[in-house]
Formats: C-alpha cells, sequence, structure tokens
C-alpha cells in the first residue's frame, strides 16, 4: 500500500509545492514539527545530563511521531488523509521554487540573489560574489533533494507513514538542536546522531539517482573520492554527485557568522565561475533525481 499511496503523492507534491494561501491559514505541519521540539528544548535542556535529558526527548518525540503515524494510517478513509500528509511532507516542487528564485536573482541583480541565496543555506551572504553564490546553491540543492526528498521517500516505502514522520520529527530535531554551540552540543547530541543514522542510506542512494539519470555511470570513482572529504558524514554523496553531473566544483572556503572556514573542494577539477545557468541546470538535475525515483516507485506498485 505504501508504494501506491506514494506515487500519487510525489505527483500532487510535485504540481502544488506548498500553496502560500493554505499555509497562511494553517500551520505547516514541520512547523508544528517544530514547536515541539522547542518545547522539549525548553523543558529539558536544563540541569545536569544533558546528554541523557536529550536522549530522552528524542525517544519522546520520535515515540510520538511513531503513535500519530500509524493512528493516521489506521483511520477508515481509504488512505486519504495519509496521501495528503505524504504529499505535504515531501519538499520537491518547494526546493526547486527556491533554488531556481536564487538564478532568477542572480540574472536580475547582485543583492537580490543575495537576499534569495540568504532564505536557504545558514553561511553569511551580505559580501558573496556570483560564483559562491551559485556554489551554494547548488550545495542546498543537492543537500536537501536527499534530507527533504529522496530520505522522506524511503522512509515511507519501508516504514509507512510513522517510518515517514519518525523520520521528519528527527530532521527537524537536527536542524534545530543538532548544533555544536554551548547550549545545544550535548542536548542536541541524540538528535544530531540520530539523523546521521537515518540519512545514511538515503544520502547514498541520492547520489546514485543523480549519477544514473544523468547517464554518468562513471561518477562512482569520484563520489567515493569526494564525498568523504564533506564534514557530515552523508551530505557530501549527493553534494559529490551533484557536482560531477554538472561538471563544477562545490564547497570550498566560506564565511560563517564573520568567521572564514576553509572546506576542501568537492570535484576541485570542475568549472569554479559559475553562475545563473549551472544554478538552472541544478533545478533540471533535481527533477531528473526525482523522476528516477517516480520510476522506482511505479516499478515497485507493479510488482
Amino acid at each position: 500500500m505504501s508504494a501506491a499511496i506514494l506515487l500519487p503523492a510525489m505527483l500532487l507534491d510535485a504540481a502544488l509545492g506548498e500553496p502560500k494561501w493554505l499555509w497562511d491559514r494553517f500551520p505547516h505541519p514541520a512547523v508544528l514539527m517544530g514547536r515541539v521540539v522547542a518545547f522539549c528544548d525548553r523543558q529539558l535542556n536544563r540541569g545536569p545530563a544533558r546528554r541523557l535529558r536529550g536522549v530522552l526527548a528524542m525517544a519522546l518525540m520520535g515515540g510520538g511521531a511513531l503513535l500519530l503515524g500509524a493512528a493516521i494510517h489506521a483511520l477508515p478513509d481509504f488512505g486519504l488523509l495519509e496521501l495528503l500528509v505524504v504529499a505535504i511532507l515531501l519538499a520537491q516542487r518547494s526546493l526547486v521554487d527556491h533554488v531556481a528564485a536564487v538564478a532568477r536573482g542572480q540574472r536580475d541583480s547582485l543583492p537580490e540573489a543575495r537576499r534569495m541565496v540568504a532564505r536557504i543555506v545558514g553561511r553569511d551572504t551580505a559580501t558573496m560574489e556570483g560564483p559562491a553564490i551559485a556554489r551554494a546553491a547548488i550545495e542546498s540543492a543537492a543537500e536537501n533533494l536527499s534530507d527533504g526528498v529522496i530520505a522522506p521517500l524511503f522512509w515511507y516505502l519501508l516504514g509507512g507513514l510513522p517510518g515517514l514522520m519518525l523520520y521528519k520529527i528527527t530532521n527537524t530535531a537536527d536542524s534545530m538542536i543538532g548544533h555544536r554551540t554551548p547550549r545545544h552540543e550535548e542536548f542536541g547530541w541524540a538528535a544530531a546522531r540520530f539523523d546521521d543514522l537515518l540519512n545514511l542510506i538515503p544520502a547514498r542512494l541520492t547520489a546514485l539517482l543523480l549519477a544514473v539519470a544523468h547517464g554518468r555511470f562513471d561518477a562512482a570513482r569520484i563520489i567515493l573520492r569526494d564525498a568523504p572529504l564533506h564534514r557530515s558524514p552523508n551530505a557530501g554523496w549527493p553534494e559529490a554527485a551533484m557536482a560531477v553531473v554538472l561538471g563544477v566544483a562545490l564547497s570550498g572556503p566560506r564565511s560563517y557568522h564573520g568567521e572564514r572556514r576553509e572546506f576542501p573542494w568537492v570535484f576541485p577539477e570542475g568549472r569554479r565561475e559559475i553562475g545563473a545557468p549551472e544554478v538552472e541546470a541544478a533545478c533540471r538535475a533535481l527533477w531528473r533525481a526525482w523522476g528516477a525515483m517516480l520510476v522506482l516507485t511505479l516499478l515497485l506498485v507493479l510488482t
């Protein structure tokens, strides 16, 4: 049943994305998950044994997500609500729209490009030049293809709606508290590690889909070489694959909170003077990988 629901959910997300008129009136489920994470952070992230408290918080949030997913799945509505929830929790159309906005900004003006890319990355953008803006947008496209599209699809196919809900609350928790800051170094440890675990296979699947969708069966050597260079155990895989299929160099030096950090280049032999055309190519790559996953899902429905 999972694959049969997933197919129309993917098409619904691709067609509608996140309608502004709807989410201006009602809180998005991701926003509600964020409120749950923030509540746990306020109530439990205090006193001694913060790592243990973080493990407890993640267990409570994960358990609640599993129960909610199971409850929705059990409703006698022929899977209609489940289909809508799955479509809402996918982010393909929204991701493409946000990345495409950076390309449009680059064709408009440098300030507009900086404003658009600041919506999707956490690094400093105020002094970014064109190639750095393009790299940031393409890296975000690759990483969010894995986190926001392929991983949710994978966990829904594997664990149904409970699996998808567990993944989404974990990924939300990681984005909010899974940082190495004084406040969250210990408390967010469980969220960060569990998110790494849940993304282990999807990140590599995303790299495979990008390579196969572009007919780059020779990309494995470069992906295997460069993916481990990334500071994340998972993000390097889709990023390296995207770099190869577009023929661009990604990662490299950038600034966070005014501090320049020297990260190694991913696919350093790729083009570095890049701009709007390469960002637009990344959007097409997102749709190609999505199409490959759609075909895979269709095959699962037919078997």
